[in-house]
């Protein structure tokens, strides 16, 4: 019980962090990235918020990566649904400011780049399953055999053009981001000393068929008894 909780505390401060990180991407004004533009652009197509709208297409991509056979962790689902959240806690609440200036929105997206970082050593450290968006591009490369970093782009300038063509913000800041954001994640994951092929996740198949064990189990000792 113990380690359960520190792997869902670890979970929660990512996701949360992860939403910070996001937001002040986005409040820097200098362009959003590829899944924050398809995100916005939605929120202008049907008018919801940043929020609903990653809310949105986690839950459709869950649903696509569980036909594509990949397994789902409680992380998973909490991803799909607490960044949404924290999303729209932090920018209705207008917690983090816009800038306006180059200098001062570079500063501020380079900030929220090295949160994004730190918050992924954090949610994927829990080891709990990855987010829906990770869960597609695993998903996709299994089933193409293509290399994790050609399917990563496939996907994100896919999720960019839709979202520009919907009206969300492409700008300097999209193209930096698109090139840096994997180094800084990659860099942070040094500082840590943290080797992602470490990992093993748990998954709910598996919770639920470790449960139905035990149940097994302890009804076969009331028999006994």
């Amino acid at each position: 019980m113990k380690q359960i909780v520190k792997q869902v505390v670890r979970l929660f401060i990512g996701i949360f962090l992860y939403a910070v990180g996001i937001v002040l991407t986005i409040n820097a004004n200098l362009g959003l990235a590829p899944w924050d533009v398809f995100h916005q652009g939605m929120t202008k197509l049907i008018s919801i918020t940043m929020g609903e709208a990653s809310i949105a297409v986690g839950i459709i991509l869950v649903i696509f990566n569980s036909v594509l056979g990949e397994r789902l962790g409680w992380g998973t689902l909490c991803n799909m649904l607490f960044i949404g959240l924290f999303i729209d806690l932090l920018m209705l609440n207008h917690i983090i400011p816009i800038v306006h200036g180059i200098i001062l929105g570079v500063v501020m997206m380079f900030l929220g780049m090295v949160v994004i970082g730190v918050a992924s050593y954090f949610y994927i450290s829990a080891e709990l399953g990855s987010g829906p968006r990770d869960g597609l591009m695993i998903a996709l490369t299994k089933k193409t055999g293509k290399s994790v970093r050609f399917i990563r782009n496939a996907i994100e300038l896919s999720a960019l053009m839709v979202g520009y063509l919907l009206g969300g913000f492409v700008g300097i800041g999209t193209l930096i981001m698109a090139i840096v954001l994997g180094y800084i994640i990659q860099f942070t994951f040094k500082v840590f000393k943290f080797d992602v092929r470490r990992i093993r996740h748990r998954f709910i198949d598996q919770d639920f068929k470790d449960l139905k064990e035990k149940l097994a189990k302890r009804k076969l000792s009331n028999l006994d008894l």
